[in-house]
């Protein structure tokens, strides 16, 4: 079982904090500690922490220790300890603030990376990929297919498609290193018949800046995405994530 040994602590803002910023599943203080959380959470163990650890140290005011742990940054946003928690005690939020208590440049430099090159062009590719090389890749793997495999000649990778029903994200890597990965989707939109598109703009379709808790960088991936969605007048936004 895992231990919290108190100090004397000052008092704690951070909770205080969280329970105004999350009117509906900010009462820390209704937690059972029953364990629901912890139980299937991917985390649980990591750092010597789980969620139900977490929250209790939040909720006693423990505020230098849940806003320095690395455990916040292995959490995966998943939202299972929400669905399991009698008390719906919104965990993944909390672990949110605690992620933007950390300095920028002290955050993870993958995640960092990632959504700064996200933030490069508008793509919104965590790669860093451009207009330009996205179109150029889909047209050269499916000139490729169509080539190889004849039963998928008329196979389309539309870019660009005006009036298309949907708009298709991308994740980034797989233009970059696996060109081959994006293959399959296509020949499914094929034998349906979907009306689809890619957008040169707007395709990709993570968002790291989310998981770095960066509010205006996260806002900005969302709104580049949104708008070439709705500039091409595309219906529904499918995003493969």
């Amino acid at each position: 079982m895992a231990e919290i040994l108190l100090g004397r602590e000052k008092p704690g803002i951070f909770k205080d904090k969280v329970m105004e910023l999350l009117p509906e599943g900010g009462n820390l203080n209704a937690c059972l500690t029953c364990g629901a959380c912890s139980s299937g959470c991917p985390a649980t163990g990591l750092e010597d922490m789980d969620p139900k650890k977490f929250l209790r140290m939040a909720a006693l005011g423990m505020d230098e220790q849940v806003t320095s742990t690395p455990w916040v940054w292995m959490c995966t946003m998943c939202r299972r300890c929400i669905h399991v928690c009698p008390m719906e005690i919104d965990i993944p939020q909390l672990v949110y603030y605690a992620r933007q208590s950390w300095p920028r440049d002290k955050r993870p430099r993958g995640i960092l990376a990632s959504c700064d090159l996200a933030l490069k062009n508008d793509t919104c590719s965590a790669m860093g990929t451009n207009e330009e090389d996205f179109e150029f890749v889909v047209e050269d793997v499916l000139d490729e297919y169509r080539e190889a495999q004849p039963e998928f000649a008329e196979m389309k990778a539309p870019v660009n498609k005006q009036g298309a029903e949907f708009f298709f994200n991308q994740n980034s890597r797989e233009p970059v290193t696996e060109p081959d990965e994006m293959v399959p989707l296509w020949k499914i939109l094929h034998l349906v018949g979907a009306n689809w598109t890619y957008g040169t703009k707007g395709w990709a379709a993570e968002n790291y800046c989310m998981f770095l808790a960066d509010d205006k960088a996260w806002k900005h991936i969302v709104e580049t995405k949104a708008k070439a969605v709705e500039d091409l007048g595309c219906k529904v936004w499918l995003n493969t994530e």
